[in-house]
């Protein structure tokens, strides 16, 4: 089997790695945060608090679990106005 020059890319980024992430504390509980560029969202995202979608080339944010180890399946994307909003709504955007 011929050998390939490229590099092979990690199956899997660790979501602490690459981006600069922040972590926040609300009454939802403590969560890590990476704010995602227009740039750089490249697909199309439902948003867990208005149930919308996120489409490609929107600045958002993704979000997932503090206490979590991090897998992809944690992360959640969202609208950057529905992340600060989240402690005043319903998810999925329904009203009291």
């Amino acid at each position: 089997m011929p050998r390939s020059n490229r590099p092979r890319r990690p199956e899997h980024v660790p979501l602490r790695s690459a981006a600069v992430t922040r972590r926040e504390s609300g009454s939802d509980g403590d969560w890590v945060v990476r704010s995602v560029t227009g740039s750089s969202a490249a697909k199309d995202y439902r948003c867990p608090g208005c149930e919308q979608l996120i489409r490609p080339g929107t600045g958002h944010v993704v979000a997932w679990p503090a206490d979590e180890v991090g897998t992809v399946a944690d992360r959640r994307h969202w609208h950057t106005a529905c992340w600060a909003a989240r402690g005043r709504r319903r998810p999925g955007g329904r009203r009291r």
